[in-house]
C-alpha cells in the first residue's frame, strides 16, 4: 500500500518526503523513476518542493516515488543556463513573495514585474517584501513609499521589513500563518535572516554582502519546505538574479498587467501589442496617466524579450 507525503527538500538526485505515520511526522529519502523525467524534456525538475506524492518504501529504508499528485499551482521560471529549459521553483503555493532590499543589493523594479507576471499567469496570489528598511535614508524611504503605493494600488500588498523592526516581523508572521508561502529574490536581500527572525526553529545560514558590487553570496543551495511554529510552511529558495518567463506569448502579456486589462478592450486591432500601434487603448491610457511610466517601461522590456525568444 503506497504512502502519501509531500516533498520538503530536493537535492537534484534525492527527494526528501514528509509523511504522517502512526508514530508522528516522518521523513524519507526517495528517488524518482526515470519515466517521470521523460514526460517533459523542457523541465529540469519534474517534481518540486511542495508537491504531493505517493511512494513505496523499499527494503533498504529508502523510498520510490510512484505518483505525483495534480498541482493546484506552481511557480516556474526559465533556466538561466539554457533558455529552452524550465525550472519549477515550488508547487501548491498559497502566496508567493518577491523579496528585495532597499540596498546591499539595490532594488530592481523589473524583477518585481517579471515575478508578478508569472504569478498572474499561474494563478498564484503575490506580495512584495522590501527588506533592510533600517538601511534606508530619507530619499530611499520616499522611493520605497512610492513603490508601495503603486503595487498596493494594483492589488499586490507590500511589506516593508527589517530584522530590527519587531512590528514589521509581526505583520509578516501574520501573513505567513497557516499558509504555504515561498520567498523569491536575489542573494543577499535577507531572506534567510527574515526567516531566522520570525521563527526560532529556523536556522538558515546567513551570508555576507560584497562591498565591491553589493551582490550577495548564495547561502541556500537547494529549495526547502520549512515548517513554521505559527502553522504553515515557507519555501526558502536559492538566490535568483533573473526571473525568465515561461510559456507566455507576446500577444497575451498585457493580460498579466492588471492596469491594462480594461484599456486593452479599446484597441483598434485584435493583435495589438500596445507598443506602437495606432488606435491602441493601452497607449492612450498610458498617455492619460492611468498607467505608471515605470510599469509601462517594464511591459515594453518584457515584450521585447518575449519577441526575441
Amino acid at each position: 500500500m503506497p504512502e502519501e507525503g509531500r516533498i520538503v527538500e530536493s537535492t537534484g538526485r534525492w527527494y526528501k518526503v514528509a509523511y504522517d505515520e502512526d508514530t508522528g511526522m516522518q521523513t524519507i529519502n526517495c528517488r524518482l523513476p526515470g519515466r517521470f523525467r521523460l514526460k517533459d524534456h523542457a523541465l529540469t525538475n519534474p517534481i518540486a518542493v511542495g508537491d504531493y506524492v505517493e511512494f513505496e518504501i523499499n527494503d533498504d529504508g529508502s523510498g520510490s516515488i510512484e505518483e505525483i499528485k495534480d498541482r493546484e499551482n506552481y511557480l516556474i521560471r526559465q533556466s538561466t543556463h539554457h533558455q529552452e529549459d524550465h525550472q519549477i521553483l515550488a508547487a501548491n503555493i498559497d502566496r508567493a513573495y518577491a523579496v528585495q532590499s532597499v540596498k546591499m543589493p539595490r532594488m530592481k523594479q523589473g524583477f518585481f514585474d517579471r515575478f508578478l507576471v508569472t504569478c498572474e499567469a499561474y494563478q498564484i496570489p503575490a506580495s512584495i517584501i522590501i527588506n533592510k528598511m533600517d538601511l534606508a535614508d530619507e530619499n530611499a524611504r520616499a522611493y520605497v513609499d512610492s513603490i508601495a503605493e503603486l503595487y498596493d494600488s494594483l492589488g499586490y500588498p507590500v511589506l516593508k521589513t527589517s530584522i530590527k523592526d519587531g512590528k514589521s516581523l509581526d505583520r509578516l508572521q501574520e501573513d505567513l500563518r497557516n499558509n504555504t508561502s515561498v520567498f523569491i529574490g536575489p542573494s543577499g536581500v535577507g531572506k534567510s535572516s527574515l526567516l531566522n527572525s520570525i521563527d526560532s526553529n529556523i536556522d538558515r545560514k546567513v551570508g555576507d554582502i560584497s562591498t565591491f558590487n553589493e551582490k550577495g553570496k548564495h547561502t541556500t543551495t537547494f529549495a526547502k519546505l520549512l515548517p513554521l511554529k505559527i502553522g504553515g510552511y515557507i519555501v526558502d529558495t536559492p538566490g535568483i538574479k533573473e526571473f525568465g518567463l515561461v510559456n507566455i506569448e507576446p500577444w497575451e502579456l498585457s493580460l498579466f498587467f492588471p492596469e491594462m486589462l480594461e484599456a486593452r478592450h479599446n484597441c483598434k486591432f485584435n493583435n495589438c501589442t500596445h507598443a506602437h500601434e495606432p488606435g491602441c487603448g493601452v497607449i492612450e491610457s498610458f498617455k492619460e496617466g492611468h498607467i505608471d511610466a515605470d510599469r509601462y517601461d517594464s511591459y515594453l522590456n518584457i515584450l521585447d524579450s518575449l519577441q526575441e525568444d
